[in-house]
């Protein structure tokens, strides 16, 4: 086998091979008499047919998949021998074999290399780590929440007030015409919670079911709705129902609805607590892997294979049809994403997946067995019957991978504080939340 290596660019690479003819010509003629033995070919019996007519009806296709792989072992040896590491997937190209060397198949694998990462200092990095607080009144918080997850409404004859449900009529006119999305029968919502916009909220208020009112609203000049955007519309609101809020109470029937089979309050609010601290942990977690992450790219210098790039892409798209497919949309008919619009997200998870290798490498920061257990003996707590859910982590190998990957990505964030200049930073449990 004859090989000549060329630089391209910075990680392009092109290996130019030359594989002997006479190697491949005896490969083939042995794997024709592997399947001359039992070719069926009309006129013969199965595998009685002549090796020449046995040739002429697969010669073709066995020198094709012959020439397949010597193609994948010859570039598999040449990567070895000139010690490479190939990025992606390499291109495959014939070149016409003319003279001395019409002996041999020549083809050309263009390909790229994985780059050279430079990790500079994270010791001069000053990273803010956020931490939050849980305290009784975020247990409190979290139990009020619950609790309004499940109100039920009751009907009043009283007037509408803040927090009451209503079923409305109306019907809006933007000087004098009626317009699209204007109007509608037995409209439910509650009030004050910003559904609709508030000068109509404040119209309903002090209605009582039977009676109707008149409302101007002026819709804002950056309304979703292009077509009413900064006009003043009046609607004849009738309401047709009223109801109030009423929230379970804090007893045993309410444990119960939440999981607690004996209904005991106690461990209810224990329950809960343990959910919320873990919840607290794993978006501290979140938040400050995303400080880390950011770090290291600020302060990495390194080229992108733009062939792992076009990959991560198509990941991306593919996670996204999925994704479209689980929320029911019809993916068949939807027009395909471009790939522009995953280019840059997948430029970073390329970029950071190059650096977290290195510096796991450079650092001997590897996932532990213990670790892993842990990881996964802390997503089975969550579940109702842990130890069935670590045996099934355990029965494959391969379900051991995204436990291992959270673990050194841990590993990594706790290597990155211990070097950086770390502020502690406060968070609010609404903020970190999102109910801020």
């Amino acid at each position: 086998m004859q090989v000549q290596l060329e630089t391209l660019g910075a990680l392009e690479r092109r290996l130019d091979i030359a594989l002997p003819l006479a190697d491949i010509d005896a490969e083939v003629k042995k794997r024709l008499g592997r399947v001359a033995r039992t070719a069926k070919v009309a006129g013969f019996r199965p595998g009685k047919a002549p090796l020449k007519i046995v040739e002429q009806n697969y010669g073709a296709s066995v020198r094709e998949e012959v020439l397949g792989e010597q193609v994948q072992i010859g570039f598999s040896r040449a990567v070895a021998e000139q010690s490479l590491r190939v990025a992606g997937y390499p291109r495959f190209e014939p070149v016409a074999a003319e003279g001395a060397s019409a002996d041999h198949f020549k083809f050309s694998a263009l390909f790229e290399v994985y780059p050279e990462v430079k990790i500079g200092d994270v010791a001069g990095q000053e990273l803010e780590k956020a931490v939050c607080e849980v305290t009784e009144a975020e247990i409190d918080k979290t139990i009020d929440i619950l609790r309004k997850q499940r109100t039920r409404f009751n009907r009043v004859e009283r007037a509408a007030a803040d927090g009451d449900r209503v079923i409305i009529d109306f019907k809006g006119v933007i000087d004098g015409e009626a317009f699209a999305g204007g109007s509608s029968e037995n409209f439910p919502f509650v009030l004050g919670q910003g559904q609709m916009l508030p000068e109509f909220e404040t119209g309903v208020i002090g209605l009582k079911e039977g009676e109707s009112r008149d409302v101007e609203v002026s819709f804002p000049d950056d309304y979703h709705g292009k077509e009413v955007a900064g006009k003043k519309a009046v609607f004849t609101i009738s309401v047709k129902n009223v109801a109030e809020a009423v929230l379970p109470e804090l007893d045993d029937a309410f444990a119960k609805a939440l999981g607690i089979v004996d209904g005991d309050v106690a461990k209810m609010r224990a329950e809960i607590e343990k959910n919320v601290k873990r919840e607290v942990v794993r978006r501290l977690a979140a938040r400050n892997k995303e400080a880390v992450m950011e770090a290291l790219i600020s302060v990495s210098e390194l080229d992108l294979p733009q062939s792992l790039v076009q990959v991560e892409i198509g990941r991306l798209m593919q996670q996204a049809q999925e994704d479209f497919a689980r929320r029911g949309l019809d993916t068949k008919s939807m027009p395909q994403l471009p790939p522009e619009l995953f280019k840059d997200q997948a430029e970073r998870r390329v970029k950071l997946g190059l650096i977290l290798s290195e510096l796991v490498k450079a650092n001997e920061l590897k996932a532990t067995a213990e670790q892993v257990k842990a990881r996964v003996e802390e997503f089975a707590d969550s579940y109702e019957h842990p130890a069935e859910v670590v045996k099934w982590y355990y029965e494959s190998p391969e379900r051991l991978d995204g436990p291992e990957s959270m673990v050194l990505e841990d590993n990594v964030v706790e290597f990155v504080f211990g070097k950086a200049k770390v502020t502690e930073k406060a968070v609010s449990f609404d903020e970190l939340m999102g109910n801020a």
